[in-house]
């Protein structure tokens, strides 16, 4: 692996089904070819938000944006922590139909992965998770981004994706991985896109079906910059 990025910087939204399997993803490639993961936040509620409606900062509890600054709470214990609570919330959202997005179903799957339940409680207490969420949230926006999967390479090169539906694994895990970091090597290709045609819609909607019956909120489809 001499000849790619041997450290990417992730950055996630657990509300988001596309980001969660580029997750299983970017987790064959860390454990196959040892590439160091960081996982960082981006969040869908802020650059999805209405002109007029509050902040998610601004607003108790709110869904994505809290469950992210549980993640911040955790980081500062163990990075580990950050992974194990990604990979569980969204296996929870996104194959499980369980309403991660519920303070007291958030407390469970903390207590799931060894973690005190309090912490959730912590992380709300403390003012400082939203300033942890808005600089990486802001790290995104700076390089041009808008949503998620967002990779950042060692060399600070940031591309938006792989977007996957069926996430590669083995020997296929790592290759991708050489094809979506060479692309640092052609800055002013912008975009590479398969058409969806109405057999995938079909299939990415019966795969995403347990978001899209646990979901309690509007999903929102932006177009490409």
């Amino acid at each position: 692996m001499h000849d790619v990025p041997a450290a990417v910087d992730f950055h996630f939204d657990v509300m988001c089904p596309w980001a969660y399997r580029t997750s299983i993803w970017m987790r064959e490639v860390r454990d196959r070819a040892g590439v160091d993961v960081t996982w960082r936040y981006f969040s869908l509620e802020e650059v999805n938000r209405e002109d007029g409606k509050p902040h998610p900062w601004e607003r108790p509890w709110s869904y994505g944006w809290s469950l992210l600054r549980i993640a911040a709470r955790l980081n500062r214990d163990d990075h580990e922590l950050v992974d194990r609570w990604y990979e569980r919330a969204g296996r929870a959202l996104h194959a499980e139909r369980t309403p991660v997005h519920d303070p007291d179903v958030a407390r469970t799957l903390l207590a799931e992965i060894g973690v005190d339940p309090r912490v959730l409680d912590e992380a709300l207490e403390d003012p400082t998770t939203h300033d942890d969420v808005r600089a990486d949230h802001q790290r995104v926006l700076d390089a041009g981004g808008w949503g998620v999967p967002t990779l950042f390479f060692d060399d600070e090169a940031c591309v938006f994706g792989p977007v996957i539906l069926d996430p590669p694994v083995g020997d296929e895990a790592v290759e991708l991985y050489r094809l979506v970091a060479a692309m640092r090597r052609f800055p002013t290709l912008y975009e590479l896109q398969r058409p969806k045609q109405p057999a995938d819609l079909d299939r990415i909607t019966e795969q995403f079906a347990s978001y899209l019956e646990t979901r309690a909120w509007r999903t929102i489809q932006n177009e490409t910059p």
